[in-house]
């Protein structure tokens, strides 16, 4: 199954990039490419009366890689390559300080928590992930690079480390503010070719405050398709456009706080990522054993616990081993959960934990997103 992370080569190779094109991308002026965060296959397809333009329009399914969330899910589509490359590996995650490692918060680009102080300084994100974008290779080609996306995303410290390359800004927080940035994209007379990153929030906003499937979630979807559908007839036939998403959402179920199992922090120096994927990084090596048992017992069926040298001989995080630097991100421990099941720290993660909507783990709802191709 094709991946997100083929999207961008897809769309260079069609502009003349000498790269492979597995999503067969025709040739064509401009394209943009719209990120509904949130928009999972599974989500869409049940509800095809409600978005019937997104789902008639639906190309291909792709699966967004492990883990299934924002952070890592944009760098793969900016990089064309999954996190074992690219290091983004994870809601939050591990990184050497000088007063021992520090959790980064990547979607924020904070330490500690999604409020905590600014990382940039610490953990510029061009140090944090050094690889080219895939919109990086297109500006050399000769291709503008322009942004269609809520104004305090330009400059963030996870677009610095995923997009990277510099482009022309459309700031667009609502439907009609991204109508507006896209076609402004599209609508010239020259001949100059242009590829766009679009994105909107709002569907993912929602699936977390509500639940996927609520009437909120719904209503949103619903005006999504109707954006989409007036947006078709607008664009030139000169512009090809993509939508895509950066994962689907389960609702809780089961609520399991790891701050009330005391066993789980013997030997446990950090535990990040977040409720549906937990990275969990020990004191000393020589207790991995000690701790692989200890969670295993005590999340029962709730989740799978895997060791980071097991995760990795399985591929969770890529087909190509990681380098050194990316393999210690990694959690010693890496816990999955499973069903519903949500891995929650009310005391650290209060606005995290007090969701109802989630993402992240192995399962088809997180995983497969939509390619829509108009």
């Amino acid at each position: 199954m094709a991946t997100l992370a083929d999207v961008l080569p897809s769309v260079a190779a069609s502009f003349g990039l000498d790269v492979p094109n597995p999503l067969g991308i025709a040739p064509n002026r401009d394209v943009v490419v719209l990120l509904i965060d949130g928009l999972g296959s599974e989500l869409l397809a049940r509800h095809a009366d409600i978005a019937p333009t997104l789902t008639a329009h639906v190309t291909a399914t792709l699966t967004a890689g492990f883990p299934a969330t924002t952070a890592t899910s944009l760098t793969s589509l900016a990089l064309g390559a999954p996190c074992a490359t690219h290091g983004i590996i994870g809601y939050s995650f591990a990184l050497p300080g000088g007063g021992g490692p520090r959790l980064l918060n990547s979607l924020r680009w904070k330490l500690d928590s999604a409020t905590g102080d600014d990382a940039c300084e610490e953990f510029p994100p061009e140090s944090v992930q050094p690889h080219r974008s895939r919109l990086e290779d297109l500006a050399a080609h000769g291709v503008e690079v322009h942004y269609v996306i809520p104004a305090y995303q330009y400059g963030s410290g996870l677009t610095r480390a995923a997009f990277r390359a510099p482009g022309t800004l459309h700031p667009a927080a609502t439907l009609d503010e991204l109508r507006a940035g896209i076609l402004s994209v599209a609508r010239h007379s020259d001949a100059t070719k242009r590829v766009a990153y679009a994105y909107y929030p709002d569907l993912d906003a929602n699936g977390h405050l509500y639940g996927p499937e609520s009437p909120q979630w719904l209503a949103v979807l619903r005006n999504i398709d109707a954006f989409v559908g007036d947006l078709l007839t607008e664009l030139p036939p000169t512009c090809t456009l993509l939508i895509t998403g950066d994962h689907g959402m389960v609702q809780a179920d089961t609520i399991i706080d790891l701050d009330t199992l005391p066993r789980l922090h013997a030997d446990v120096r950090l535990i990040g990522g977040e409720a549906r994927v937990r990275h969990v990084y020990l004191e000393r090596p020589e207790a991995l054993s000690d701790a692989l048992a200890t969670w295993t017992a005590e999340l029962g069926s709730h989740a799978s616990v895997v060791t980071r040298e097991q995760a990795l001989d399985d591929h969770w995080f890529g087909p190509t081993p990681p380098s050194a630097v990316i393999a210690t991100r990694i959690g010693d421990l890496v816990a999955v959960a499973e069903g519903g099941t949500v891995l929650i720290r009310p005391a650290l993660e209060p606005l995290e934990s007090a969701l109802v909507g989630h993402h992240g783990a192995r399962t088809p709802a997180e995983q497969l997103v939509p390619l829509i191709t108009a």
